[in-house]
């Protein structure tokens, strides 16, 4: 985690119409390919999806086992990719922000790859987003094109910003609760007190802030886990200080999150190529 989330976050900035934006995205969507094809028996797939100011998002599909109908629902977790200072173009690493919901994604990815992760109900997708910071606008096409096209969704969970621990304070899965959908919510509060090592908070936004409001916006479930109570969460977001040496910033509270990730995989997705 730390060997990626160093490079990721050494990009000036991933602002989404920078050139470095374009290059902090190549470099995620090569680690992803590198990832994949690490295990290639598995046939995932890994796209680009193209926007016009040149940052794309990124889908990577897990196919299920053959006995799965066609029409199953998708299970998605989702992060975004991009990164903005409070003033565009200039410098701004993200390692928090959202960094370490990519790093979240990351891991989770490679260790159901190791693993050789069929899902047996339900397919499931990891979404790398671009341009959340430009108000949500790569989760929102994705979104939209998912809904043009029919696609049915089991539930989706967007992780943004996983690595900071208040100084004092203990740490603990911050559960966003409005503009969510609560049942799908209640059962990740059910998957992390079964597979987390942490306590739950509930939380709240006040407003639909990250990339889980695309999802809801064209009916699909959809669900938001943050690093702790949103007032407890980091205040060095959108400035040259969100970096990996942060006071507060820990990789192992992106284990957790990260956990989170791989159990909803799999208890949505169908375990049974792994027991």
């Amino acid at each position: 985690m730390k060997t990626f989330l160093t490079k990721f976050s050494s990009f000036r900035n991933r602002y989404y119409r920078s050139s470095t934006g374009v290059e902090s995205q190549q470099f995620l969507l090569a680690t992803i390919k590198k990832i994949v094809a690490s295990n290639p028996k598995l046939g995932i797939t890994v796209d680009e999806f193209p926007h016009p100011w040149g940052q794309n998002s990124i889908t990577v599909k897990i196919p299920p086992a053959k006995s799965v109908k066609a029409d199953e629902k998708i299970v998605i977790l989702g992060a975004h990719q991009d990164s903005t200072n409070l003033l565009p173009f200039l410098p701004a690493p993200g390692a928090d922000d959202d960094g370490s919901g990519t790093t979240t994604l990351i891991t989770a990815l490679s260790i159901l790859v190791n693993a050789s992760f069929v899902p047996s109900t339900n397919p499931v997708e990891f979404h790398f987003y671009s341009a959340e910071e430009g108000g949500l606008l790569g989760s929102a096409a994705v979104a939209q094109a998912y809904g043009a096209a029919g696609k049915k969704i089991r539930g989706f969970l967007q992780q943004d910003m996983t690595a900071y621990v208040k100084p004092g304070t203990e740490p603990t899965y911050g559960i966003i609760n409005d503009f969510v959908d609560p049942a799908l919510t209640d059962f990740i509060v059910k998957v992390a007190e079964e597979y987390g090592e942490i306590p739950v908070v509930q939380t709240q936004c006040g407003y639909a802030c990250s990339d889980h409001a695309s999802w809801s916006k064209i009916g699909a479930p959809s669900s938001f886990v943050i690093e702790s109570s949103f007032a407890d969460s980091s205040k060095d977001i959108h400035s040259t200080r969100d970096t990996i040496d942060a006071a507060g910033f820990s990789f192992e509270h992106i284990v957790q999150y990260t956990r989170l990730s791989i159990a909803l995989a799999v208890e949505l997705g169908g375990g049974d190529s792994l027991f």
